[in-house]
């Protein structure tokens, strides 16, 4: 065992240490989701992921040639793509997509019996589908969540204790844990819960098959086509769909959940899998006893201001930093990097004018 689970504060909660040294660039653990949902929107906008793993559906000639825009679209290298639509299975009562057997079963047995429209999937009145609009009518894109999947938790609980009121008959009130979560203060425990440690999942055949591309062992001439190629595509897609490439949706895992924040993470959540499972990988060397700190903000956001950094922890996350990089920033102005970048360009609008005042005047 490499890792320890450790109370850290009554503010702090718990956190994730290293029990011996870890590598820059090692896999520190993989783990598969509690439960996992695709974002709603996604979802809506044709992104074809299984309903239990998230992986991509789509061939990656599939996918390409729907965010291009281009329908003639062919991929070189196909036979590079992973995805395998023969091995793909629809529930047969709803008609909802796997990418296996094993995952159709294993969504059966975890939540999906609990939840399952039958012939009124496309029923705009089904309680679960005006659920879905309701969500989507006050969450746009881009997602961060999905009531999907705190549905998914309570089918899970439900589905668990409807078994154990078989085994058991009478001894268990399968009621009793379902309920707790739909009174107000319950309910929003959970919404909390959901909110705050959710983990983004993102998983592309796409992607997949350009990994495999640059992968591969060619001749100097056929690289640079390939290459060629592959940066055509992006930016074909670019102006056909923009940002928006992969199937999206989030997941609640147990072990990286424990992970707190920083602004200098040391460790970094990837899909290599194209499906839910998540690798935490190293971005430093860590040491024994040394806790594993992963990011809540993006790249772009972690290089903005510590003012806004803690504006954006502090309505998504509810907690103020205090990591080593905030705690040395602490001199800063406080304000919020829009704000700088307001003033920046106030002075240098204010800066032109005087120098136009200044050649009015020599005129």
């Amino acid at each position: 065992i490499q890792l320890e689970m450790c109370p850290i504060s009554k503010f702090s909660g718990k956190g994730l240490f290293a029990k011996r040294s870890i590598k820059k660039g090692e896999t520190i653990f993989v783990e598969r989701p509690l439960v996992a949902a695709q974002f709603l929107w996604n979802f809506l906008y044709k992104y074809k992921a299984c309903d239990f793993c998230l992986r991509a559906l789509e061939t990656a000639e599939e996918n390409a040639r729907r965010l291009s825009g281009i329908p003639g679209l062919s991929l070189p290298h196909p036979e590079l793509c992973r995805v395998r639509p023969e091995l793909h299975q629809a529930c047969p009562q709803c008609q909802v997509m796997y990418c296996s057997s094993e995952c159709r079963q294993a969504a059966a047995d975890q939540y999906h019996r609990a939840l399952c429209l039958g012939p009124s999937q496309e029923d705009p009145d089904h309680p679960i589908n005006k659920l879905k609009d309701a969500w989507r009518s006050m969450h746009y894109p881009p997602e961060t969540s999905s009531i999907m999947l705190m549905a998914r938790m309570v089918a899970v609980v439900k589905q668990e204790f409807s078994l154990l009121h078989t085994l058991f008959e009478s001894i268990v009130n399968e009621s009793v844990p379902v309920l707790q979560w739909f009174v107000p203060e319950g309910f929003r425990s959970l919404f909390a819960l959901v909110g705050t440690n959710g983990q983004g999942i993102g998983t592309s055949s796409l992607s997949q098959w350009v990994h495999a591309c640059d992968a591969l062992e060619l001749p100097a001439h056929q690289r640079e086509h390939l290459d060629s190629f592959i940066d055509q595509l992006y930016k074909d897609i670019e102006k056909e769909t923009g940002d928006f490439l992969n199937c999206e949706g989030s997941g609640l895992f147990l072990l990286q959940s424990s992970c707190n924040h920083s602004c200098i993470p040391n460790a970094e959540a990837s899909f290599p899998d194209n499906n839910f499972l998540l690798h935490l990988g190293a971005l430093s060397d860590i040491a024994p006893g040394e806790e594993i700190c992963i990011s809540y903000l993006d790249c772009c956001q972690r290089d903005r201001s510590r003012h806004s950094r803690h504006k954006i922890l502090r309505e998504n996350y509810l907690f103020v930093c205090s990591c080593p990089k905030c705690a040395s920033q602490t001199d800063e102005l406080d304000v919020t990097s829009e704000e700088e970048e307001e003033e920046e360009g106030e002075a240098e609008g204010e800066t032109e004018g005087d120098e136009l005042e200044d050649e009015m005047t020599d005129v």
